[in-house]
């Protein structure tokens, strides 16, 4: 084990120990990193554009995955997969939601299972733990990096309160959901423990089924007067039947609803533990440390399917095939078994200090931080036979390491009561290892530091008009997968974007309204290709995204409300390259959402329309659905995805203090339509029911 990785496990542990005292006080609010933060003016101290995804909102929208409860705010595209959205797919403000460059976080803390050795995806949170989510984009993201170039995502989990709850739904496909809330706090009320566990499955839309456990157990205590310490511990487990194969053409177009890939399976456990300390030094100073580790297994069985070239394109490429004739256009599977099975461990230490002090006769609000972790991943290819039950030789093995050493610090200049400037500086270092077992060991290494400057201000017009803006650099890591393709460094040097951000935005009891103008300006993206033989990749895929971000919600008289918001993204192109005036893959330019909302007495229903405008599959901007260049049938499909609206009708009804029930119809009209493309077609979930309902001991 590397010398910084037990270094910090050693922290954990001893940290671990400390807790052996019971926990904290009447508010249950354990110690955490947030994002926005909380008290009623913590959205208009960010320089930058927020939306908040409320407890509220979450109860009566009963989202099935995280990327369900996404879906509604601004500058978010979600290219989906399956239901449950055990792999995250999410874009923001243009970038491509099939790649990873927004930054996810729950309660602080990154949930990606490799930030620099890849892949980000692998990992999704459980919405069913999930008490709200912050999105903050623009300058005030850069406190958290990396990958901060679209923004980031805080998912920030449940506290119990006392006493037990039991919820529980049911719905098309028959999938059943069970959850368990429970907590308890000691008689001085200076202590508390709580667990959040949910057990669902269901047979999936199209037969993709699954099979979900999460539990969470978190605890709490109080320290004295000015102290507070808390820890969660977190293990999920899906076993989800979904595969990179999606439908036919043929098949889609002729509305079958199968599982192409009945025998793949993608079988994913996660176990993590956060530890938060929080000290107030004096009225003006608060040490927050945040100790994590995680580690994340991810086998991934998926069985070969033939093909054959049946001729050639007019650029001399080959076309191919599924062999299977006789199957209707399917895809025809082989004996042969391929377990693409890997397993990530983070540990990490965030510790940040904030200060309230007077100086240049104005008042100032600082902030420094310091983080540092280390990732591993097990990379291991296994090739197999039906026979062999997933067991056979592994011919590829690879091990992949970094380390990440960071320091930022921030400064917010209170000029007056209406004017706050905010510059900051984040310097982030980090180191990249591959070590292939399969081929004598060989070492390759890069390593790498970017230094990110950024300036955020916002100004109070009047009660009802705040301006804000900023500029920034931000960046995103060649993952090891990319930087040392090939077992190789590609001498590639991270991805970098300058952002600016513009806007205006206002609430009070009846309304709240924010206009948002934003530009990406990417100098080096990462692109296939190279004059240097030897490599096979570099940095020469300039882009650009452009666009406004619109939100607006008022409450009207007799319980009604309305909510809308509107995406427009004009430009999201290459600027350079192969694919030179192309527009990126998975960024559609206009996004929307409305919601119209209706309460009275202990009845909360709404009707919500999502419309997500069309796109393109592939780079190169292709306009027929199918198989791109000479990877055919089974490579990366291309084409042009027509827009789509999907409406869902939502109910939540309190009976009493004990009991509630709820419901849900998603997919209202039936919409059928193409949510993505990989080896094929993902066919968005069809029109489905759901029933609950939530009761109180």
């Amino acid at each position: 084990m590397s010398t910084p990785k037990l270094a910090l496990k050693t922290l954990v542990i001893s940290m671990a120990a400390a807790m052996a005292a019971p926990v904290l006080a009447d508010t249950k609010q354990l110690p955490r990193i947030d994002v926005v933060g909380q008290g009623e003016d913590a959205v208009t101290k960010q320089p930058g554009s927020v939306a908040i995804v409320t407890k509220e909102d979450l109860q009566l929208q009963q989202p099935l995955s995280t990327e369900d409860a996404l879906r509604r705010v601004p500058g978010i595209n979600i290219k989906g997969e399956e239901e449950t959205a055990v792999v995250a797919n999410i874009g923001m403000r243009g970038l491509s939601s099939a790649e990873q460059k927004s930054l996810i976080l729950e309660d602080g803390v990154p949930v990606a299972p490799g930030l620099f050795i890849g892949n980000g995806r692998y990992y999704n949170p459980r919405i069913q733990r999930m008490e709200s989510i912050e999105v903050v984009k623009g300058a005030a993201s850069l406190r958290y990096g990396p990958s901060t170039i679209g923004g980031v995502i805080n998912y920030k989990t449940k506290t119990p309160d006392d006493g037990v709850s039991l919820s529980g739904r049911v719905g098309s496909h028959n999938m059943k959901e069970v959850t368990l809330e429970a907590g308890g706090s000691s008689p001085s009320g200076d202590a508390f423990a709580g667990i959040v566990a949910t057990k669902a499955q269901s047979d999936g839309f199209m037969g993709k089924g699954y099979e979900m456990e999460d539990i969470m157990i978190k605890a709490g205590m109080a320290i004295g007067d000015n102290q507070m310490l808390g820890f969660k511990f977190s293990h999920t487990a899906n076993d989800a039947n979904i595969s990179y194969r999606g439908l036919l053409l043929d098949d889609y177009k002729a509305g079958k609803t199968y599982n192409p890939a009945p025998d793949d399976w993608y079988l994913q456990e996660r176990k993590a533990f956060d530890i938060n300390h929080e000290i107030q030094l004096n009225d003006n100073a608060k040490l927050r440390t945040l100790v994590y580790w995680s580690d994340v297994s991810r086998d991934y069985w998926r069985y070969s399917a033939e093909t054959e070239v049946v001729g050639q394109d007019s650029d001399g490429k080959d076309i191919k095939e599924s062999v299977s004739s006789a199957n209707a256009g399917r895809w025809l599977y082989t004996n042969s078994v391929t377990g693409n099975n890997r397993s990530f461990e983070r540990i990490g230490l965030d510790t940040r200090l904030n200060l309230d002090y007077n100086a240049f006769g104005m008042q100032n609000e600082s902030e420094f931080g310091l983080r540092v972790f280390t990732e591993e991943s097990n990379d291991t290819r296994i090739r197999a036979t039906r026979s062999q039950d997933r067991t056979g030789n592994n011919d590829r093995h690879r091990q992949d390491s970094a380390n990440s050493y960071a320091v930022y610090g921030q400064n917010k200049f209170i000029i007056n009561d209406k004017l706050a400037v905010t510059p900051g500086l984040r310097v982030e270092s980090y180191q990249q290892k591959r070590v292939v077992l399969t081929d004598n060991n060989k070492t390759t290494s890069t390593s790498n530091t970017e230094v990110l400057p950024g300036v955020g201000a916002t100004y109070q017009l009047n009660p009802m008009v705040q301006v804000y803006g900023g500029v920034y650099q931000a960046f995103s890591p060649a993952e090891n997968g990319t930087s040392l393709t090939g077992d190789v460094d590609q001498k590639l040097e991270a991805e970098r974007s300058t952002n600016i951000e513009v806007g205006v935005r206002g609430a009070n009891n009846q309304m709240y309204y924010e206009l948002t103008a934003f530009q990406m300006d990417f100098s080096n993206q990462v692109v296939d290709g190279n004059s240097d033989p030897a490599l096979d990749k570099e940095n020469a895929g300039k882009t650009l995204h452009q666009g406004l971000e619109a939100a607006f919600g008022i409450k009207l008289d007799g319980g009604f409300s309305i909510d809308t918001n509107l995406t427009y993204i004009p430009t999201s192109k290459f600027e350079a390259g192969d694919d030179k005036g192309n527009r990126i893959s998975y960024s559609p330019e206009i996004m929307a959402n409305l919601i119209l909302g209706y309460k009275t007495g202990g009845l909360r229903t709404e009707l919500a329309v999502h419309h997500t405008g069309e796109q393109y599959g592939s780079s190169d901007n292709q306009e027929e659905i199918g198989g791109s260049g000479t990877t055919g049938i089974e490579g990366i499909w291309g084409g042009k995805l027509d827009a789509y609206t999907t409406m869902d009708l939502n109910a939540y009804y309190t009976v009493n203090k004990q009991l509630s029930v709820f419901g849900a119809v998603k997919n209202l009209t039936d919409e059928r339509y193409i949510a993505g493309l990989r080896q094929g077609i993902y066919a968005g979930p069809s029109r489905s029911f759901e029933l609950g309902a939530r009761y109180k001991f």
